[in-house]
């Protein structure tokens, strides 16, 4: 309910801790919001902010009601009749009115209210004026004639707009033959439809129509007033000439000093507004954003990483270590001369930098922080854009434009340091993992098979000794009609190969198992950084942008 109309209950106050509650809330929505606000609706509630606390700062209950109107509507005349005295300049000649006049009803000092409007025209209204007893005190009314807001010099103009800026309450004067101009009803009613709480509209100079003609101008002032946004307004006709409609007006008035709070409802209608401004840059909700990055954007920086070649590398070691423990045992020497392939990528986790301490390979380059790992190819590096810009344009999707793009920004890290986040989290990822049990059980049986085929080869090297030394040689024991010297001679070397062959089998599928646990391993240390340098800003900047919302919310509730 409007603060003009006290007396009705149902009007409620706009105390100081809701207009400052308010106000906090539009400061946070602009410290939340940052640079993804429009800036000009930004400093324009920049500046509300700092007039409100301007405004309130000052002392003294004063309501400020500024009378403005264009050229030849009247409202000089009407000031005039309001103070009860020509303080008002009135005449022919247009423009009359180039500075604000300011009249002052009661005792108390209103001198820093006017300075802070910059008003140097200042009349006193001492005692009753008219039938004032019956329709209500005025004291502590400031009320201001201001210049023509269609006035043909521009300063007169950019005079009355400022000291509008300022003021607690408007009361549009207009006329009969200018009551839908558009300048009245573009650019300051449907401007300031927030401000319906603080609006009075007057038809002046209805002394030059007729009952019926006033009833019809005055209807149609209603209807243009609502099209404009101002709710119930009530249209006053006015005569200044004849004081016809004054003394309503002036109730009016004397109900909104009476209520002292139009100053804060036109400050909290210009948060609302100033809110308003702002929040046509937000969204109505914030998108989803799933805990943990996309399948597609781990797996791109995976690639990126270089996980296809460790798991390679991987693979390629778990099989050589599967070989040469137990693989032959007399062509185990040869793995010695392949090259390590973990550690050419320093990515070998077994060698001791110092066993005294306990320091390993693995330690020292969790510090230095760098692999050997090659550069990502274009091809990766493509796929790393393609997914980090679907994940943006995925989140942004309803969001405004510079919202939107914030959230571009955040899912595009640098390149140099997301790759060295990339390089850090694959070394820093341990490789280690418990030899198969296989390998102990194979490695015993060719080291046994490989026992007993020298054992057999030294026993058949002896009889020949002996028999080329023409010694009798010892009795040979046979299974069936072969030796058994030579039983175990052929038996272990065909049960070492065999064994062999079946070992070379199980590395292969045992190197794939490995590999993909790997690279599991590796994919959640990927998803790891993906988390922390992709989506934790998308969801810092989803964040701002709901709790931007939510405080525009509060400032306009």
């Amino acid at each position: 309910m409007s603060p003009l109309k006290m007396g009705n209950r149902q009007a409620p106050a706009m105390t100081a801790e809701d207009l400052a509650l308010r106000a906090r809330a539009l400061g946070d929505a602009l410290g939340s919001g940052q640079a993804e606000l429009d800036q000009r609706a930004v400093e324009a509630a920049r500046e509300v902010i700092v007039k409100i606390g301007e405004r309130t700062s000052k002392t003294g209950g004063h309501t400020v009601v500024a009378l403005a109107g264009a050229t030849g509507s009247g409202k000089s005349s009407l000031f005039n009749c309001l103070v009860g005295a020509p303080v008002a300049l009135v005449g022919a000649r247009r423009p009359t009115t180039s500075r604000p006049v300011a009249a002052v009803w009661g005792d108390e000092d209103a001198s820093e209210l006017l300075d802070w409007l910059g008003v140097s025209q200042r009349h006193h209204v001492a005692g009753a004026t008219g039938s004032e007893g019956a329709v209500g005190s005025l004291d502590g009314l400031v009320l201001l004639d201001l210049p023509d807001f269609d006035s043909r010099v521009i300063a007169h103009r950019e005079e009355a707009e400022r000291v509008l800026a300022l003021v607690d309450v408007f009361v549009w004067v207009t006329d009969p033959q200018k009551y839908a101009d558009a300048r009245l009803h573009e650019d300051h009613l449907a401007a300031l439809a927030t401000h319906d709480a603080v609006t009075l509209v007057v038809l002046n100079q209805s002394d030059r129509l007729t009952d019926e003609e006033v009833g019809r101008v005055r209807d149609d002032l209603v209807r243009l007033a609502q099209a404009d946004g101002i709710g119930t307004v009530r249209v006053f006709t006015t005569s200044a000439t004849t004081s016809a409609g004054v003394a309503d007006l002036r109730l009016r008035l004397a109900a909104a000093v009476a209520g002292q709070n139009a100053a804060r409802h036109r400050l909290a209608a210009d948060v609302k507004a100033a809110a308003g401004r702002v929040r046509a840059g937000v969204a109505d909700s914030e998108p989803a954003l799933a805990d943990d990055a996309d399948d597609d954007l781990v797996e791109a920086l995976g690639r990126a990483a270089g996980i296809p070649t460790v798991v390679a590398a991987v693979e390629r070691d778990y099989r050589l270590q599967a070989w040469g423990r137990t693989g032959w045992p007399y062509t185990r020497w040869v793995r010695g001369l392949r090259p390590d392939p973990m550690r050419r990528l320093r990515l070998d986790d077994r060698a001791s930098v110092d066993p005294t301490l306990g320091i390993t390979a693995a330690d020292v380059r969790s510090v230095l922080g760098r692999s050997s790992l090659p550069p990502p190819s274009p091809a990766a590096r493509s796929a790393v854009e393609l997914a980090t810009r679907a994940l943006g344009d995925d989140t942004a999707r309803g969001l405004p434009p510079r919202w939107a793009e914030a959230v571009a920004d955040a899912a595009t890290p640098p390149g140099p340091d997301l790759a060295d986040a990339l390089d850090q989290a694959v070394v820093s990822t341990s490789l280690k993992m418990r030899p198969p049990w296989w390998w102990r059980v194979f490695g015993v049986t060719q080291l046994v098979l490989a026992a007993v085929t020298v054992l057999g080869l030294g026993w058949l090297l002896v009889r020949a000794v002996m028999s080329w030394l023409a010694l009798p040689p010892p009795g040979t024991p046979r299974l069936g009609v072969l030796p058994v010297p030579l039983l175990m001679v052929v038996g272990g070397l065909v049960l070492g190969l065999v064994l062999s062959t079946v070992s070379r089998q199980l590395a292969r599928r045992g190197a794939r198992r490995r590999g993909e646990r790997i690279r599991q391993r590796l994919l959640g240390a990927v998803a790891g950084v993906a988390g922390e340098r992709i989506v934790e800003p998308v969801r810092v900047v989803l964040a701002r942008h709901r709790d931007t919302r939510r405080a525009l919310d509060r400032a306009t509730s």
